[in-house]
């Protein structure tokens, strides 16, 4: 009998052990299946006749230097099927309408470019392209600033050389990549007087198989950006370049967040500090000593290609709406897009974006008031800004004092200096607020991160009244209110008046 017990015990004990076991292993296939299932969800785009070099920048042995895409609560899928997206819709003109796909070579590799009829612009991409940096003229870049004092814009930007670029395959037409008629058609010079990804893409040779020429000091496995910039130094202006680079990694079916190459000799700025949060690394291409090799590279339209800048001078008719609705009910005139890339910029500084923390915990509502300071800006700047409030301090002081005397309601007033803010100090101001008010200035574009329910109230100048963070505000579905000045004086009165009936909205 104590034999029998012996060995049921026994069975009992190896039968435990092994539910054990299975249940670990259940687990951690489930673990990484589901991991696998968001990247899948997060990378919607097929393309079933990539080149083998092209899969092989996508393999997971490729990507451990890379960062994992988010998981963002506005999130939608994104689609290259043209007929998905209508032309000059929400969702192709915030970026989800690069459907006409062009290849380029005939042999040997690949190369394409994907077009945006609506927004007339192309973001190409290729495997096996060489960056020569010493055929490309213009400054280092990167420096502080103060070691660059009185460089001239010109310096900066790229003037590229005859196969400052090159790519292994052939095509049918020449030596060249692409001829001007091509460029015309896909890659247009717009309203920009010196294109630089126009100048990057007519630079690059098409080079044999078997040439020795094409010889590589260094490969890069991992899909990789190549930026051009203009008004680097600009929050608004820098925002396009993210939102653009941020369009592309996703049109291009990026799995993972890809490195990222500025072509271009700007100085650094405290901007970025964003750069490398939202990429998996940055650099400039003169950081490297010799020619470089990217197995998959992306080229990234620029930021004046976006609806964030084409909306200042053309009707962009697009209200902000949430990304569960658009999934049930797709409308042509609203866009999640904008609140998408908000969500990202948060979670890239490590901010949770969950859908279950959409709605800010109480403790009082933060009225962030968005200052315009003086700083050293980039090398040609005298490290004085215009002022677009003159009584910004007066204005503070008001509105401080409204806070004392309302204590019925926990109001917290934010002092936005953001001039001596890091970057993510600054998108963790504007996440919290409750209320955002500024004068019309760069500085304001932050509201691009700013959550649901945020209430904007802009104070505009006469002499700056242009239409950037109202659009910004429709796009998000965010409440806007301004306050247009006669001049770029406010009475106090007004602006408490106005603030304190959007506080009572608020309830108190």
């Amino acid at each position: 009998m104590n034999k029998t017990h012996s060995k049921l015990l026994k069975i009992v004990i190896f039968l435990f052990a092994l539910n054990s076991l299975s249940l670990c292993l259940y687990f951690s296939s489930h673990h990484h299946n589901s991991n696998n299932k968001q990247e899948e969800y997060h990378s919607t785009l097929t393309s079933n006749d990539r080149s083998h070099t092209e899969n092989n920048s996508n393999s997971n042995s490729n990507n451990v230097n890379l960062k994992a895409w988010p998981i963002l609560p506005s999130y939608l899928p994104w689609t290259q099927n043209p007929n998905k997206v209508t032309v000059r819709s929400c969702e192709a003109y915030f970026g989800n309408g690069f459907s006409r796909r062009i290849d380029v070579l005939s042999s040997g590799g690949w190369f394409r470019c994907l077009y945006s009829e609506t927004l007339r612009s192309s973001i190409c991409e290729g495997g096996s392209v060489r960056m020569v940096p010493e055929r490309i003229k213009m400054s280092r870049g990167g420096e502080r600033i103060e070691e660059v004092i009185g460089r001239s814009e010109e310096e900066e930007l790229p003037d590229f050389e005859n196969g400052a670029f090159e790519i292994l395959g052939s095509t049918a037409r020449s030596k060249w990549l692409v001829d001007e008629g091509f460029l015309d058609a896909f890659v247009p010079d717009g309203n920009v007087m010196r294109h630089t990804m126009r100048g990057l893409i007519r630079s690059i040779r098409a080079v044999d198989n078997n040439s020795k020429e094409f010889h590589c000091d260094l490969w890069i496995e991992e899909p990789t950006l190549l930026v051009t910039r203009f008004e680097y130094a600009n929050l608004f202006h820098t925002i396009t370049d993210w939102y653009s680079a941020y369009v592309a990694s996703r049109v291009t079916d990026l799995p993972y967040r890809p490195h990222l190459i500025f072509v271009d000799g700007h100085s650094r700025t405290p901007l970025e500090g964003t750069w490398k949060a939202l990429f998996s690394s940055v650099r400039y291409a003169k950081d490297f000593s010799g020619s470089v090799c990217l197995r998959h590279a992306v080229l990234v339209p620029l930021g004046y290609e976006t609806a964030l800048f084409k909306g200042l001078t053309e009707k962009i008719n697009c209200q902000g709406a949430s990304a569960h609705d658009l999934w049930q009910n797709p409308d042509d005139q609203k866009t999640a897009r904008l609140s998408e890339f908000g969500e990202m910029i948060r979670a890239a500084f490590d901010f949770p974006v969950s859908r279950h923390r959409a709605e800010k915990p109480f403790s009082g509502h933060n009225v962030l008031f968005v200052r315009r300071e003086d700083y050293l800006a980039h090398p040609r700047h005298v490290g004085k800004v215009e002022s677009r409030l003159s009584n910004e301090q007066e204005v503070f002081d008001s509105l401080q004092t409204w806070v004392s005397n309302h204590l019925e309601c926990k109001v917290n007033l934010i002092n936005g200096l953001f001039a001596h803010m890091s970057m993510k100090e600054q998108v963790r101001a504007v996440q919290d607020a409750s209320v955002i008010i500024g004068a019309h200035g760069a500085g304001l574009t932050h509201i691009v991160s700013a959550t649901p329910k945020t209430i904007i109230l802009e104070i505009i100048s006469s002499y700056f009244r242009r239409p950037h963070f109202q659009l910004i505000a429709e796009w998000k579905g965010l409440e806007y209110h301004a306050i247009n000045l006669d001049g770029s004086y406010a009475h106090p009165s007004v602006v408490i008046d106005r603030f304190s009936r959007i506080m009572k909205s608020l309830g108190c």
